[in-house]
């Protein structure tokens, strides 16, 4: 009867090393984004030269040209929870997640996988590719190669999603009908590790393994 309860405490203490580890990273980011604003507000006062950035109305202008199709959402919740979570799409694009991120260092997983454990992976730049019985197996087999031994991606299986194939982001989607739409490889891109990432960086190993 011993054993349940050491793999719950051992799971629970990997859990809190993740969120101490989570914690001292978000120190250090802090740390960097603030001198690198200070000498970028240096640079400019000095110089007297001002940048202008601009981004399209959709959002879908990240590193070259907009990708039609894509939506965007609004900034959605971060907090890691213990619980399932409702999310108003499918897949979900963010959110409120697990503590535990799911592995996405080109990980092809062949069932379906935990959204709150997904959406903790795509708050680190991952995308992550899914599929329902619409697609056929040249399909998953094709999207499993452009997966394969990319870190900040994953795939699997999700048969409840509207679409054929689902590329998601954080605060990001498209939905295509084949493997071969170029717009895979231009989503791929453009958004793993692209810049709508909250903590970009953020390890894909070292995870939830299915």
């Amino acid at each position: 009867m011993a054993a349940p309860r050491k793999s719950s405490d051992a799971r629970h203490a990997k859990i809190d090393e993740l969120r101490r580890e989570e914690r001292r990273r978000e120190r250090r980011r802090r740390i960097v984004y603030s001198t690198a604003a200070g000498l970028i507000l240096a640079g400019v006062v000095a110089g007297g030269i001002w940048v202008v950035t601009s981004a399209s109305d959709g959002g879908s202008e990240t590193r070259g040209s907009p990708i039609a199709g894509v939506q965007t959402f609004g900034a959605p919740g971060r907090a890691h929870v213990e619980t399932p979570v409702a999310y108003p799409q499918t897949p979900p694009v963010g959110g409120d997640h697990n503590p535990l991120w799911l592995n996405c260092n080109g990980d092809v997983y062949t069932k379906p996988v935990p959204n709150e454990n997904a959406v903790h992976s795509l708050e680190h730049g991952a995308v992550w590719i899914t599929y329902n019985d619409k697609a056929s197996p040249a399909d998953v087999a094709a999207l499993a190669a452009k997966v394969q031994g990319k870190p900040y991606t994953f795939m699997s299986p999700y048969p409840t999603e509207q679409g054929t194939i689902t590329l998601t982001a954080w605060s990001t989607q498209l939905v295509v009908d084949s493997a071969n739409d170029p717009r895979v490889d231009a989503f791929l891109t453009s958004y793993v590790q692209g810049p709508q990432t909250p903590e970009p960086g953020a390890p894909c190993t070292g995870g939830l393994t299915q």
